[in-house]
């Protein structure tokens, strides 16, 4: 809806991963940079962790982006891994591009698998397996991965997995069960929450990104604001600064406000959840007022109200 007004060719703070609107913080830049340099080391196991909505899920598409660019890498990638191992072994007989019969036997698809990393070998490609939401992965998943790892040659490993979740998944390697996969995992990153500099940074460069070209929207305190409301989680600074663009278009503004920023915390759920429900439906109304056909001068009434 605001597109046109704020002169934008597609939506800055969506939540879909996009890799063009991958912002290098230091948190994900050093997270990125590990990966590459422990892949291309040939590092068995890698692991990254973060809270929900810091970004795990963008990250690892960018890697995969950078792999795809380098000849040498062959890639896997599972985003759904709460499978049986058997379903695991055909999920990654997939992704390699193997040909088989359904009614193959686990132990004969892994065959297959071990067939196929021997000629990239053979190639002198090295294959990648990237799991997202890793905490989900069953136990005995978890095993079927650590043995999938057990394929190597004299000098390398035939098969490196890159593992990305929620801390959960650092609960669950801790257990005794899966203590051999644990000992196993060489870099370990931990996506952490950006500052409020890195928020003023990353909301201009997913502005820039989307089209924009005018004056600074965000302002230091601006961003600041929204530093702390979403505690500098990825997601919530795009859930809020989207319906902080709602609400500067509803009122015919140019810039964001901190105003924009209170009432659009407000209408958060995952910010919100200890406010009161009436400074809640307040805060609702200004942004849903953004939506509808008269949203300038309907928004700019509500806003004039609630100062």
């Amino acid at each position: 809806m605001y597109l046109p007004f704020f002169s934008l060719d597609e939506a800055p703070f969506s939540l879909t991963p996009d890799t063009a609107f991958f912002y290098s913080n230091p948190s994900h830049q050093e997270a990125l940079n590990t990966l590459l340099v422990a892949l291309q080391m040939g590092e068995g196991f890698i692991k990254v962790t973060g809270e929900v909505g810091t970004g795990k899920t963008l990250l690892c598409r960018k890697l995969l982006r950078e792999l795809e660019a380098i000849p040498s890498f062959v890639t896997a990638y599972i985003a759904n891994p709460a499978l049986s191992p058997t379903a695991l072994h055909y999920s990654l007989a997939d992704e390699l591009g193997i040909h088989y019969d359904r009614d193959l036997a686990q132990h004969e698809v892994m065959q297959l698998i071990s067939n196929r990393l021997l000629e990239e070998r053979k190639r002198e490609n090295r294959v990648v397996l990237v799991i997202d939401e890793a905490q989900a992965l069953p136990h005995e998943c978890l095993e079927a991965v650590r043995l999938l790892t057990n394929l190597e040659t004299e000098k390398s490993k035939l098969l490196q997995v890159v593992l990305l979740g929620q801390p959960e998944l650092d609960v669950h390697l801790a257990e005794p069960s899966v203590r051999q996969l644990r000992q196993r995992v060489t870099f370990s990153q931990t996506l952490m929450p950006m500052n409020s500099e890195a928020v003023g940074g990353y909301l201009a460069h997913r502005m820039g990104i989307a089209g924009y070209r005018g004056p600074c929207m965000f302002s230091w305190e601006v961003a600041r604001d929204i530093a702390q409301a979403s505690e500098g989680i990825p997601r919530l600074i795009n859930i809020i600064a989207h319906k902080c663009l709602l609400a500067a278009y509803g009122e015919g503004r140019m810039i964001v406000t901190r105003r924009h920023v209170r009432l659009a915390s407000r209408d958060t759920e995952a910010v919100n959840a200890g406010r009161p429900r009436s400074g809640r439906r307040r805060a609702a109304v200004v942004v849903a007022g953004a939506l509808s056909a008269g949203a300038a001068a309907f928004g700019t009434l509500l806003l004039q109200g609630m100062g």
